[in-house]
């Protein structure tokens, strides 16, 4: 692995980027690389704010909503006539919606210069080249993985937390999500690699990593390990320096006992799940091509909440699949009257083209959907204050983030993350205190998605991850990147109408 955190402008730059990315964190990583294999190869990151004022911008797409290529389109139409005026100017187009859509892009958009897909991304730097030297557009999608994105340079864009991919691809055929389709059936990187790179980051001073997968828990299928997913969890467990392990997203098809006891057993392995629901009414999740049950669904979270009493447990749910009936519809809510998830990510449903889903009989009226999402919703923020509330009293130690709170500057306050991942929002310490260090703090008021403590901080420890944040703000001043529509590390806001992106799941 190597990274470009840290990596200085090149003495002769060949110009500034931009990447804009838009859904899942898979998406996330890969643009991480995509930037860091752009700084190897010569150029730095444009100024924030630039907005396609840059020598090469690249979108990272996503092809799982119904008006992703109207977006994509429409961001590509307004960089046209800036191109035209600036000679030299390179447009690239990767991603999902790239591996769908290979041969209309350039004929929609003829000043795009570069199309790739999901399994080349390593190769971008190598096609905006042919493409300036030919003068002409360089199409190359890869129908599979040429090398395990991991090896590629990385831009990671946090000093003290970081993503860590274990597998790429997915071998579920759900009826709803195009993914398996354009990212391939499911590769797993060996464990040994896996660790090496967590090490890596570790001694760079990352204390928080994420270990990312289209299915994360069903890791260990393409190695023939059932337990390969437990045994890495614990492995984790022994990196010193390592405080927090985090994972995204599992399947309840694959969440098997012997992951519920590395997960409560192995320290830092944090007391948060997320657990895609998708559906609480058994019909459905058959007509989605989900090989599970609401049975076996609680079923689950109840053994996580036997094992590990303080875990916060977050979920997708998709409203209005076709078919669903009101009947259906209020089996979802009785899951999560059960449940009792810390929060929910809430999608209506739309057609994602290419998927079975999509041409089915039965598809809900516009008005049917919003319905039911607002109900859920107000169903759910009820549900997540109520939860919250159980936080107040509580010491807890948070881990200092880096914009993860919006008036921090107006309320004399700083923001981070509990180990359940629930966002805290502290009052600022006499104490300098430095994104990736750790805060004890007591939580005296809670909202439907934030806690606050606001008397005085209980205990500040500075961390290695804290230096690292330091180090990399006191370089040399380099242009901040801008990677449009990335959630901050950590579970996003929830219940939000997706315009974009997908649920890993």
């Amino acid at each position: 692995m190597t990274s470009s955190s840290d990596r200085s402008p090149a003495v002769d730059p060949k110009g500034t980027y931009e990447v804009r990315t838009y859904g899942c964190q898979m998406n996330v990583h890969d643009s991480e690389r995509l930037s860091g294999l752009l700084e190897d190869a010569g150029y730095v990151r444009a100024p924030e704010g630039a907005d396609g004022d840059a020598d090469v911008v690249v979108f990272n797409t996503c092809a799982v909503r119904e008006n992703a290529d109207n977006k994509l389109y429409g961001n590509l139409g307004r960089l046209a006539p800036m191109k035209t005026k600036r000679p030299g100017m390179q447009i690239a187009v990767g991603g999902c919606l790239a591996q769908k859509d290979r041969d209309t892009i350039v004929k929609r958009a003829p000043w795009v210069d570069v199309v790739f897909g999901t399994h080349n991304i390593g190769k971008l730097p190598v096609l905006l080249e042919r493409a300036r030297v030919q003068e002409e557009a360089q199409v190359e999608i890869a129908e599979s993985l040429e090398a395990f994105p991991s090896t590629l340079p990385t831009r990671r864009e946090s000093a003290y937390a970081a993503w860590v991919s274990i597998s790429v691809g997915c071998n579920n055929t759900c009826t709803f999500c195009i993914v398996p389709a354009l990212r391939g059936k499911e590769e797993d990187r060996r464990p040994g690699d896996i660790l090496a790179e967590v090490e890596a980051l570790v001694a760079e001073g990352v204390s928080e990593i994420t270990l990312l997968g289209q299915n994360v828990n069903a890791y260990g299928s393409d190695l023939g390990d059932r337990e390969a997913f437990s045994k890495l969890l614990r492995a984790c467990g022994a990196i010193e320096g390592l405080e927090r392990v985090r994972f995204t997203s599992p399947h309840p098809r694959d969440f098997t006992d012997d992951v519920i006891a590395a997960m409560a057993e192995t320290p830092n392995v944090m007391p948060q799940l997320h657990m895609p629901l998708q559906s609480g009414s058994d019909p459905i999740l058959k007509a989605m091509r989900r090989s599970y049950r609401q049975e076996r669904f609680l079923g689950i979270i109840e053994k996580v909440r036997a094992a590990i009493p303080h875990a916060a447990i977050s979920t997708d749910i998709i409203v209005g699949f076709p078919g669903e009936t009101e009947e259906d519809f209020q089996q979802t809510m009785h899951v999560v009257r059960e449940a009792r998830f810390a929060n929910a990510f809430t999608f209506q449903y739309s057609k994602r083209p290419g998927t079975p889903a999509a041409d089915m009989e039965g598809q809900i009226p516009k008005e049917v959907v919003q319905d039911r999402y607002m109900r859920l919703v107000a169903l759910q923020e009820e549900i997540s204050w109520e939860e919250n509330k159980k936080q107040v009293g509580r010491t807890l130690e948070v881990m200092v983030a880096e914009g993860e709170g919006r008036k921090d500057g107006a309320t004399a306050r700083l923001s981070g993350r509990a180990p359940d991942n629930r966002l805290v929002h502290f009052t600022k310490p006499e104490e300098d205190v430095r994104p990736g260090d750790v805060v004890t703090v007591e939580i005296t008021y809670a909202a439907p998605h934030h806690l606050l403590a606001e008397g005085p901080t209980l205990a500040v420890r500075r961390t290695r991850a804290g230096d690292a944040w330091q180090k990399r703000n006191a370089a040399p001043a380099q242009p901040k990147g801008v990677l449009l529509g990335i959630p901050t590390l950590g579970v996003p806001a929830p219940l939000p109408v997706a315009t974009s992106g997908c649920a890993i799941d």
